[in-house]
């Protein structure tokens, strides 16, 4: 992972970039807000450290800066201990902040919790980008079906009922219902295309198709997807 370290105090980010590459990061460097701005377009940048105090732009401008196109974790180092300049940071976007002198030991405990924190953040968007139940996945973004984790072929339609049905878990829908919500009315005349569809899916996704666990029919009623 690459961090980016920006202050305008030559040997304290030697000793920064030193510790950190030791911790195993590799490490960008500069000295003022107009560098750290063109280092956070790095896609691979997963972690920066910005001086408030430098020349050029400041911290907290190249914070906001950054912000309008980055979410990258940013911690701010300031020399100020008063707590209006902390808030100043984390109004223009700063996620920590270490105020001058600090241990060593102490910014490599806060990247480490910072990193954490953003990696459960991301995985909390993406399981709300996803719905799963048994060997069954789908994902929403990239339209894919999984089947214990191995990505199934799937169909425009086939994908738009099963990912219907499984939002909509244990609600029984008719062939007429799910005719207006999937096709509306495309083929109004022929209800038999559920049929078909429903059970090219239990094919597809189920374990036993002839004994499907998930992709279920209420007879007489219509189907449903046993969550």
């Amino acid at each position: 992972m690459k961090i980016v370290v920006v202050d305008d105090e030559t040997l304290l980010v030697k000793g920064i970039r030193f510790n950190l590459q030791n911790e195993g990061y590799q490490v960008l460097t500069g000295t003022n807000g107009l560098e750290a701005v063109e280092l956070a377009k790095d896609p691979e940048v997963g972690l920066m450290i910005l001086d408030v105090m430098m020349p050029e732009m400041d911290g907290l401008a190249a914070c906001a800066k950054i912000r309008e196109f980055s979410q990258v974790p940013i911690i701010m180092l300031t020399a100020k201990t008063e707590d209006m300049d902390k808030l100043m940071g984390f109004e223009h976007g700063a996620d920590d902040y270490l105020t001058k002198p600090f241990n060593i030991l102490e910014l490599k405990a806060r990247i480490r919790a910072l990193l954490r924190r953003t990696a459960a953040q991301r995985q909390e968007i993406a399981r709300s980008r996803q719905v799963s139940a048994g060997s069954i996945t789908l994902d929403l973004d990239g339209r894919n079906a999984y089947k214990n984790g191995e990505l199934v072929d799937l169909t425009a339609k086939e994908f738009d009922v099963i990912e219907f049905l499984m939002r909509n878990a244990n609600r029984v829908y008719s062939r007429e219902a799910l005719l207006d919500t999937i096709w509306a009315y495309e083929y109004r005349s022929d209800i038999r295309t559920v049929d078909v569809h429903i059970r090219r899916l239990r094919e597809k996704l189920e374990e036993n198709p002839a004994k499907p666990q998930h992709i279920l029919t209420k007879w007489g009623v219509g189907y449903y997807f046993k969550g």
